[in-house]
């Protein structure tokens, strides 16, 4: 058996074994194999770390026997490449294909001036493709050099005879990059610089690929604990300075070309699909009748199959890398880095405040199994964020605002934190709800499969979502806005900012008085700590009431017809707005929330605000007259117009033109006691319009 082939055989010897350990010592002193990357290491390394190809498929007999014979027959030596090899080397051409002649080293060579100039073109452009996998090798090489016989072995010294940390940390870290290394720069790299010397009377580089790609299955235990790597390179790092400080004085160095270990150690893993695009190349340009043809397809498939690998090694760093961002961002307050989150979406958003629907800056990320809420942190460099509120998918609901007059808002609603959120533009209010309904659905998908596949899910175990109080206590509630309520939504009695003060009750969300809201109980969703809850929620949730004696609400009260919530009323309402109303005799305006139910079309209810749970006043509007009002008649406001029965008369002022329209239009109907539904009165409302500026816009 060759020398060649002794070699080869012994990288497939497991981590522990004698030729391993003889293999390492000759890489490490430089002894036995000229070794043309880099300087040599007097001390070796301080232990063996490869761990062979134990872990994946090798090369089964047959494909070692006939490779073995291969490299007995040739019995060659390294030659360095020749003046003809840089004279011959330009850029790659990015013409169409042409055909080749094939290469032959049984015929005589044909003299350039005598080929046709585009045999010749394609010639050399298989040529410059073999070329540039020999440049591109030797930079390989050289970075595999820098990772085994630098990083590694600085860090193995340290580690052997200081004890700074544990060697197995260092071997768990670089796995067996000793056998990558000594593959390439031994075997790879010698065979095709001699093969790249002899391109006249040999070109092609097929066969060589082909009995070597067998020994680049060896990379699939390096990709399969890449991220190990990682981990353990990022944790040690931050535990042991001295770890860190080798680490940072390798990357200071002009070889390193300021590139981090983390972007060295990914080039392994980008390799293997580079030698791919390059063979994809080569066979694009190479003739169909080539000698070498047979040999390079057979090195695409196995080439082919562990690219793929290494590309869902990529894909899955490309991950790593985003959450590792999104760590630093956070701080590292939040454990995200995991292999088994994904980064869906983050960005800035505007948050509405449930006390007095303010806006606040906010900062979203949205992972597949959470949505993180961040408050911006108080710094002078960089900016961080602090993260208020985990809201889990699981459980999480999406709504429309409840608030009309608030466009571009949506609500997010979950077990933890419920949130309602403002975008800038409707582009990005649509990406926003995109991407949580996605996430929402492939997480209910996923639960879906697990509970099919979970033998011991029991449905007797679950509890019907539309159980009467089910979620109260479990879920955060979706708070009612204080502005939007002007009297308590338990006793109806109205607020004041010195006796009658507002507050949450944290397990319904209403906002409710001081007496009504005196109770304590504690809620799932807040981890079972005790929060300020409603007399009715602490009802429901105790099962009864706080007293024997005690009702907040007056017994045998007969409900009054007012006792409407306005929010409910609203949902199904011919029209709904604020507006502005005066009564005749009146000195001032008041601002209400007006609104006429579809299941009551000739009554006008007013109450104070949306969320009301009882009407101030109610008007039929049968009999009243619609008229605008006279030029100079209450001027002190827009948009006024007035309705009018006898001696009674309202003046009223919408926020805008279009409103004043649909209010005049849905009010003169009720008047005439005709009925009216909201599309009927929206189409009318444009029909109206467009007569009014047709006229203008005709030339």
């Amino acid at each position: 058996m060759g020398e060649l082939g002794h070699k080869l055989l012994d990288l497939l010897e497991p981590e522990g074994s004698q030729g391993s350990l003889e293999r390492r010592r000759r890489v490490g002193l430089g002894g036995g194999d000229t070794e043309e990357n880099g300087e040599q290491d007097p001390g070796g390394k301080l232990a063996n770390r490869d761990s062979g190809i134990d872990s994946i498929s090798s090369p089964s007999t047959s494909e070692e026997m006939c490779f073995l014979g291969e490299v007995e027959e040739g019995g060659r030596e390294e030659v360095e490449p020749t003046n003809t090899l840089t004279q011959r080397c330009s850029a790659r051409d990015s013409e169409g294909d042409s055909d080749m002649e094939d290469g032959s080293a049984d015929e005589g060579e044909i003299p350039p001036e005598r080929l046709d100039p585009c045999e010749f073109t394609a010639r050399q452009k298989v040529y410059n493709i073999a070329n540039e996998l020999l440049q591109t090798e030797k930079a390989y090489v050289s970075r595999l050099h820098l990772l085994d016989q630098v990083f590694c072995a600085r860090l193995l010294e340290e580690a052997g005879t200081k004890g700074s940390f544990p060697v197995e940390v260092v071997m768990g870290i670089f796995s067996n990059i000793c056998s990558i290394y000594c593959f390439h720069q031994k075997f790879l790299l010698p065979e095709l610089e001699k093969r790249m010397q002899e391109w006249d009377s040999n070109p092609r580089i097929g066969d060589i690929l082909q009995k070597l790609a067998p020994f680049l299955k060896m990379y699939g235990e390096y990709v399969k604990n890449f991220d190990r790597a990682m981990e353990l390179l990022n944790s040690w790092t931050e535990r042991s300075s001295q770890f860190k400080s080798i680490i940072q004085e390798v990357q200071r160095e002009e070889a390193c070309g300021n590139l981090t270990l983390q972007h060295h150690m990914l080039e392994p893993v980008q390799r293997i699909p580079r030698y791919e695009l390059l063979l994809k190349d080569y066979l694009q340009k190479l003739p169909e009748d080539s000698r070498d043809r047979r040999d390079a397809e057979k090195s695409l498939d196995l080439i082919g199959t562990a690219a793929e690998h290494s590309n869902a090694a990529i894909k899955k760093m490309e991950r790593m890398h985003k959450l590792l961002k999104v760590y630093e961002l956070l701080g590292g307050e939040e454990d995200i880095v995991n292999p088994t989150n994904e980064l869906i979406k983050e960005g800035h958003i505007l948050k509405l405040s449930a006390k007095n629907g303010t806006t606040q800056d906010r900062y979203l990320i949205l992972f597949n199994d959470r949505l993180l809420y961040c408050v911006p942190k108080l710094r002078l460099i960089g900016q961080k964020y602090s993260v208020r509120a985990r809201i889990d998918v699981d459980g999480m609901e999406l709504k429309h605002s409840s608030s009309p007059n608030l466009t571009r808002t949506f609500l997010v609603s979950g077990k933890q934190r419920s949130l309602e959120l403002q975008a800038r533009t409707e582009e990005e209010k649509k990406l926003w709800i995109q991407a949580i309904e996605t996430t929402m659905s492939c997480h209910e998908q996923t639960m879906e499969t697990y509970k099919l596949l979970n033998s011991t899910h029991r449905e007797e175990d679950e509890t019907p979502p539309n159980s009467p109080n089910t979620d109260l206590g479990r879920r955060a509630p979706t708070p009612i806005r204080e502005k939007e309520v002007t009297m308590c939504m338990k006793c109806q009695e109205a607020f004041n900012s010195i006796t009658k003060r507002r507050h949450h009750c944290k397990a319904c969300g209403h906002v409710v008085c001081g007496k009504c809201s005196e109770f304590r109980a504690r809620l799932v969703y807040d981890n079972n700590r005790t929060n300020r809850v409603c007399v009715d929620c602490y009802g429901a949730l105790h099962g009864s009431l706080p007293s024997p004696g005690y009702n907040v609400h007056t017994p045998q009260r007969r409900k009054s017809i007012l006792e409407k919530q306005a929010s409910v009323v609203a949902e199904h309402s011919v029209l709904c707005s604020y507006m502005h109303y005066l009564e005749k005799g009146a000195k001032s305006w008041h601002k209400g929330w007006f609104v006429i139910p579809q299941n009551e079309p000739m009554v006008l209810y007013i109450y104070g605000a949306p969320q009301d749970v009882k009407a101030q006043r109610s008007i039929p509007l049968i009999g009243f007259e619609v008229t605008p009002t006279d030029p100079g008649e209450r001027s002190d406001r827009r948009h006024v117009f007035k309705i009018s029965q006898s001696q009674l008369s309202f003046y009223f002022s919408p926020e805008t033109e279009e409103l004043q329209h649909r209010w005049m239009s849905a009010l003169s109907r009720a008047g005439r006691g005709e009925d009216c539904n909201p599309r009927t009165l929206l189409l009318e409302t444009e029909e109206e319009h467009e007569m009014t500026s047709g006229p203008l816009g005709d030339t």
